[in-house]
């Protein structure tokens, strides 16, 4: 049986070539990246443009995502839908693919109530044997999930097969209440790009799924809480919340995790596709810079010292 799912496992972005098609090349440099500064899995979710994939694009990402991970780590694949019958589509694909455990958002364009939606992660579960992450994105899309819902799927599943990423705010005081409505077996992880991962990690959290773009100072700081080193992960969250409080939205997400993406060496272009609630406007694109300065100085530092 294979190690649960814990520590860092970054969302990648999603490359494109100047037509919008996936850059498989760049995709693997990034992946090989992510994983040489310490990640101990990826994850394919809403930053990798999961929305405004086709269906055989998402289907196409998961099987490359999961062949350029191949004895690295594990891959979380989100195969959240707008019907069940889409979604356990994508969820026997990436079962299939190598995928270690699924993630799924509800759907999105309809409100629907806890019955039908009981109905939608059962239907998952029940057509792949490997976990299923239920992401509670309303931060982005839809509408909250009640904390008894998510602790009855537990319940019923047990915390192998179930795990959770609540995304609702708000966020710690919903953590702690999925946390004790479950006696402790949630296993949990956070999703704010690292702005309160301090305060959940502090709330027994077993691992975070950030963006791929700031993973050197993610993975430095979770190590810091882990060894019960709050000085260091002070030290490099101030700036790093700095950073993270500028990206707005998920197409601010986007924009700004590309942007450091190219500055980092790692992609050759910005593009996300349209259409956009977000562009990177100069003035925004120089604030981001200092603050990614500002932050490598506090990793340069928390090295030394």
């Amino acid at each position: 049986m294979s190690a649960p799912l814990a520590g860092v496992l970054p969302v990648f972005q999603t490359p494109y070539l100047t037509d919008e098609s996936i850059d498989a090349e760049t995709l693997e440099r990034e992946i090989d990246w992510l994983f040489e500064q310490g990640s101990d899995g990826i994850v394919l979710a809403m930053v990798s443009e999961v929305l405004r994939l086709s269906d055989p694009e998402r289907d196409q990402l998961a099987t490359l995502a999961c062949r350029f991970a191949s004895g690295k780590g594990p891959v979380v694949v989100s195969v959240g839908a707008e019907s069940s019958r889409i979604a356990e589509g994508h969820a026997r694909h990436a079962e299939e693919a190598g995928a270690a455990a699924l993630m799924a958002i509800p759907p999105v364009s309809i409100a629907v109530d806890e019955g039908e939606l009981s109905t939608y992660y059962r239907c998952l579960l029940e057509v792949v044997a490997i976990p299923v992450v239920v992401q509670d994105a309303s931060g982005y899309v839809g509408r909250p999930m009640s904390i008894a819902f998510q602790a009855q799927l537990l319940d019923e599943f047990g915390p192998e097969r179930v795990l959770f990423k609540p995304e609702a705010s708000p966020i710690g005081p919903r953590l702690s209440a999925l946390r004790d409505a479950t006696g402790g077996r949630a296993r949990i992880f956070e999703g704010t790009g690292g702005i309160a991962l301090v305060d959940s990690h502090q709330r027994g959290i077993c691992g975070t799924m950030p963006g791929a773009d700031l993973i050197t100072a993610i993975v430095p700081l979770w190590r810091a809480l882990e060894a019960g080193d709050l000085a260091t992960a002070a030290r490099l969250h101030e700036p790093l919340s700095a950073l993270v409080s500028l990206q707005t939205g998920l197409d601010g997400f986007l924009a700004v995790e590309k942007h450091l993406l190219c500055r980092q060496g790692i992609f050759r272009n910005e593009i996300v596709r349209g259409p956009r609630g977000f562009v990177l406007d100069e003035e925004t694109r120089r604030e981001v810079d200092r603050l990614f300065d500002r932050l490598q100085e506090a990793i340069s530092d928390t090295r030394d010292s």
